[in-house]
């Protein structure tokens, strides 16, 4: 009998922010659940702040974090702009041994990796980009229900329609300004009244401590849970829980998020304006995924949104060297 395959080794690498790094492990476990692999988690910042430099003129030596030494990984994954420096020289440090795979846009040589998967919103191309709709992200149906079960003694008396909410904050494009806050909570509140309903509320980093404030203080007042971030993570079984989910327009990988439990996804309008951001919620919209809130509740479920498991098919089939 033929011994079995070693296990693929990966890196996935990142700056260790939550939705960079997600990205980055997401994809490492897509592969990991089609082919055996060991995934070591890699957290990797600047010293002296060069890491603001373009990658180039960043020393590797000024590195922080994790070590990045030989033996190196067979693939490796990286995420975020922290990673660039040693992403771009991967190939060259590895001998061309390990597949280099970086999620977005580099916005670096293309030759500098084996595969880039950006969001199709920003419109990259190449014979080595492989484009899927959103981001990477960690959630499959086993995910779901795992988490969902760790937090269903709290979830399962709330009535129907269950609707997360899932609030983000202050990007390079967006913000949620005091007014724009207490707005969203009051249509949300109003829309989740009406249906006789509860709410699950959960907020990123990025949220600002007075929209927290006061969007808790109005969404509070309806059946339900609103995460104070304090305790164990209730954001996926939120997630796997809803009848419908609503979430604010800032960010790619919450929207990916949504989208891939196949419950309705309503977005949430903030203050600013992001053209690549309208134009994957244009995408998100066409293909049934998503629709801008308007005071209902009420739409069709979808096939979950799977582009992270498409990736990693990928990922495989160039690995393999098939054509």
């Amino acid at each position: 009998m033929a011994d079995a395959p070693r296990p693929l080794k990966i890196w996935a690498v990142s700056d260790g922010r939550a939705g960079i790094e997600a990205q980055a492990l997401g994809l490492a476990e897509a592969v990991a659940r089609r082919r055996p692999a060991h995934i070591t988690v890699k957290r990797i910042g600047w010293t002296a702040g060069l890491g603001r430099l373009p990658w180039a003129l960043i020393p590797p030596w000024a590195r922080t974090g994790d070590p990045i030494a030989p033996p190196y990984p067979d693939i490796w994954i990286a995420a975020g702009r922290a990673t660039l420096a040693l992403s771009t020289r991967m190939l060259a440090w590895s001998g061309g041994k390990t597949f280099v795979v970086q999620t977005q846009n580099p916005r670096a040589l293309l030759d500098r990796f084996d595969l880039v998967i950006p969001p199709e919103h920003d419109e990259l191309a190449g014979p080595n980009v492989f484009p899927i709709l959103g981001a990477p992200n960690r959630l499959s149906a086993a995910t779901l229900g795992v988490e969902l079960a760790r937090f269903e003694t709290r979830i399962a008396p709330l009535p129907h329609p269950r609707v997360a909410v899932i609030i983000g904050g202050r990007s390079k494009a967006h913000r949620l300004p005091p007014d724009r806050a207490r707005a969203i909570a009051q249509a949300v509140e109003g829309a989740v009244r009406k249906a006789g309903g509860s709410v699950l509320v959960s907020y990123t980093r990025r949220t600002p401590a007075h929209a927290r404030a006061s969007m808790t203080a109005i969404l509070s007042a309806l059946p339900g849970i609103v995460w104070d971030g304090n305790g164990e993570n209730p954001y996926f079984a939120f997630l796997a829980a809803a009848d419908a989910i609503l979430v604010t327009e800032d960010s790619t990988n919450l929207a990916t998020d949504a989208a891939a439990t196949g419950a309705p996804v309503f977005v949430l309008p903030m203050a600013g304006r992001s053209a690549k951001l309208q134009r994957f919620h244009e995408h998100l919209e066409r293909r049934g995924l998503a629709r801008p809130f308007a005071g209902s509740l009420t739409g069709p479920r979808h096939t979950p949104l799977a582009e992270t498991d498409r990736a990693a098919a990928e990922l495989l089939r160039r690995y393999d060297g098939q054509p």
